[in-house]
């Protein structure tokens, strides 16, 4: 469990950036309904849990900032003895103290009157609510719902989005995160060693997703970072391939793109292994381009680089490849083969928050991740590490996970 301190310096750098009467609001969000009585996993609001390490459901967080004085308070169900015999007790007051730092805790059933009293009584003007929203058609969340009845009672308030706010907090990340990344990472090494000891021809995708599944388990890890692509032959050409029930055939490769989760923060791997332990002459030679292009992007990636650079490092060297592999003969070809961009921010989330059009900086933690898909050859390729921007360059937090050619047949053949 993350220290108290952390979350209570979350908080703090967040209150800095509320304006002054103000009230904020976090909810923790709840396990919706699978299929009858059924509920999926609840996990809890990313943003939620980085202000509270709360990671319960239906709570609400509070903060009211009125004429420089700030005070923070926690919502939590009331304790059921009978519901507790079913499903396990409720989080206690003291319980959610000792998590998140927050001394002041009180029941759902005093939210509204709460409110209601800190709006009447104060000349409150603005109310911040989490208003994330990736698509139009998205379900709407608890926050915008509760946006929505806000500004209908109380007009006059301003509902403010907190989101970009926390999001750029998130963008770079402590030491505390850092280490739970690593973590994660040294977990998935684990996973990917025991696939390797294990892949073979003639065996379904699936069958060695389980290798790395297990490990997962064995380790304690109860989620994924994100479902798990173990792509053999031609399905490694198709970039979010997840499906995973194909036969394995000999001398192809297998791309698996995978990640274990640790405490909420996550691992964001791939790696590409020949499935009889030795890349063909065609397969190496691709397989060097890409690589190749991955060292690019690593050597260049430190402060004062804009994002977008690091894209175009990456496509300069597939491009480069691509035409001394007979691939293309002109530069705007490149996208038939590399049709995504090599990096995306890495942390709570496995696409973690953040904005892109900007220059990288110290505590960043962001993914290098090039490939190449030739379809008409069955060859799907992509090398993907996590980096650490630092203050003179970068750390590769997944280097200890084995990638060259000559570590991968060496490992493969020994195993």
């Amino acid at each position: 469990m993350m220290n108290t301190k952390f979350f209570i310096r979350n908080r703090n750098n967040l209150i800095k950036r509320l304006d002054d009467n103000s009230i904020l609001l976090l909810f923790a969000g709840y396990a919706p309904y699978k299929s009858a009585d059924e509920k999926y996993e609840f996990v809890p609001n990313r943003n939620f849990h980085y202000i509270t390490g709360i990671d319960r459901e239906k709570i609400v967080f509070m903060v009211a900032k009125i004429n420089g004085n700030v005070q923070e308070k926690l919502f939590i169900e009331r304790p059921d003895p009978v519901m507790a015999r079913w499903i396990g007790a409720r989080m206690t007051d003291k319980e959610a103290t000792q998590v998140s730092g927050i001394e002041c805790v009180d029941y759902l059933d005093k939210f509204e009157d709460t409110l209601s009293s800190l709006l009447t009584r104060n000349r409150i003007e603005n109310v911040y609510l989490d208003l994330e929203r990736q698509e139009i058609g998205t379900a709407i969340t608890e926050a915008q719902k509760f946006g929505k009845i806000i500004s209908e009672k109380y007009p006059y308030l301003h509902i403010k989005n907190v989101y970009y706010d926390i999001a750029e907090l998130r963008m770079i990340k402590s030491e505390e995160e850092v280490q739970l990344i690593r973590k994660a990472i040294d977990i998935t090494n684990e996973g990917i060693q025991n696939i390797l000891k294990n892949i073979k021809s003639g065996v379904m995708e699936y069958e060695i997703e389980a290798y790395f599944d297990y490990t997962l388990k064995k380790n304690g890890i109860k989620n994924k970072a994100f479902s798990t692509i173990a792509a053999s032959g031609k399905n490694a050409t198709i970039l979010h391939y997840s499906e995973n029930n194909c036969k394995i055939e000999d001398n192809s490769l297998m791309l698996f793109d995978l990640g274990a989760q640790y405490k909420y923060y996550n691992a964001d791997i791939s790696r590409t292994f020949p499935v009889n332990g030795k890349f063909t002459k065609r397969q190496k030679e691709v397989y060097e381009v890409v690589l190749r292009a991955q060292k690019a992007v690593e050597e260049a990636a430190r402060p004062g680089v804009l994002y977008k650079e690091l894209n175009e490092i990456a496509k300069k060297v597939l491009i480069e490849g691509c035409k001394e592999l007979g691939l293309i003969k002109e530069d705007n070809e490149i996208s038939k083969y590399y049709f995504h961009s090599v990096s995306h921010y890495l942390g709570a989330d496995a696409h973690d928050v953040g904005t892109y059009n900007i220059e990288l900086r110290s505590g960043m933690v962001i993914t290098n991740e090039p490939g190449l898909y030739i379809e008409e050859e069955g060859i799907g390729i992509r090398i993907e590490d996590d980096l650490l921007i630092t203050e003179n360059g970068c750390e590769n937090l997944s280097k200890d996970i084995i990638k060259t050619v000559k570590d991968i047949e060496k490992f493969m053949k020994n195993r």
